[in-house]
């Protein structure tokens, strides 16, 4: 069993029991979920991952103390922490008097400033250019057991996707590096007989493959180590053999002309035109003047 289901089942069998039965007075104000940081909360996380913060805890998310008190805050950490120590064999996690940083009981509004630096959400046009996407993806990831007041789902729904305008000058950046990367610079580090530079950029190439990719796709990119695992979910699963061969050395591995075959067949997943030139027409397309006349790179 994955952590998320794991977390959803302590929180059927005895999480919901709890609120239901000794808070039914902040049902219609509270969250319930596995959200943040951590494989388990995209389903990524296997055996191996079972040897830390592998527990069956889950996140209560509390609206403002104006809403919710700080006393009855208190006592629904009380009630939490009562529960079992153990569930399914697994042992659950610590939690601060405070609740944890990860799991148990939160206020939504310091969850969603520490992920995204706004309390309630609401991104301005520069947040959502700059922005890491695995922070996006804490937020928008994971699953929402519960949603007493609906607040927590119509945030995350918002937060689902780039705006398209956004997601254009976001893919236009890394596309441009990706192009710098696999067209020129890895062949000057070769010309210059730097190897190992040349291979940092077959790792440059390959790195903002991976972000095209996924912008391509309207999708949020993970935390790098969940990058390759991620890629299986999308249409683009059926380059991750030829991604991986790549960063096996691959500016060491190939002839100069191999090499420039099989990062050509890279781009081509994603346009036959000249690279560059398909980047500066895709943020040309941009609607927003504010947006289209940033630097080309000024997301990456």
């Amino acid at each position: 069993m994955n952590g998320l289901a794991l977390s959803r089942d302590f929180y059927e069998e005895y999480g919901k029991p709890l609120l239901t039965e000794r808070f039914p007075e902040l049902l219609d104000r509270i969250s319930v979920g596995l959200l943040g940081a951590g494989s388990e909360v995209l389903g990524y996380d296997d055996a191996l991952s079972e040897d830390h913060d592998f527990t069956p805890d889950f996140c209560i998310f509390l609206p403002g103390e104006d809403v919710i008190s700080r006393r009855e805050a208190f006592l629904l950490e009380r009630g939490y922490n009562s529960l079992p120590k153990e569930y399914k064999g697994v042992k659950r996690a610590v939690l601060s008097p405070a609740g944890g940083a990860r799991r148990g009981v939160l206020r939504l509004s310091d969850f969603l400033t520490e992920k995204l630096g706004v309390p309630d959400g609401e991104l301005t046009i520069e947040q959502w250019l700059q922005i890491p996407s695995q922070y996006l993806l804490e937020v928008t990831g994971g699953e929402l057991f519960y949603d007493g007041s609906g607040e927590f789902s119509a945030i995350r729904e918002k937060l689902a996707c780039y705006p398209e305008d956004v997601r254009k000058k976001r893919l236009a950046g890394h596309l441009v590096m990706m192009a710098q990367a696999g067209t020129y610079n890895v062949f000057r580090c070769l010309a210059h007989k730097e190897p190992a530079a040349a291979q940092l950029a077959v790792t440059e190439f390959v790195t903002e493959a991976l972000e095209s990719f996924f912008l391509l796709e309207n999708r949020y990119l993970p935390y790098y180590k969940w990058r390759f695992r991620a890629l299986r979910d999308t249409g683009y699963r059926d380059a991750e053999p030829e991604l991986s061969d790549l960063l096996n050395g691959g500016a060491f591995r190939y002839t100069e002309e191999e090499l420039k075959a099989r990062i050509q067949h890279i781009f081509e997943r994603i346009t036959d035109e000249d690279p560059g030139k398909y980047a500066y027409g895709i943020n040309d397309s941009i609607r927003d003047p504010y947006i289209r006349n940033l630097h080309i790179l000024y997301c990456v």
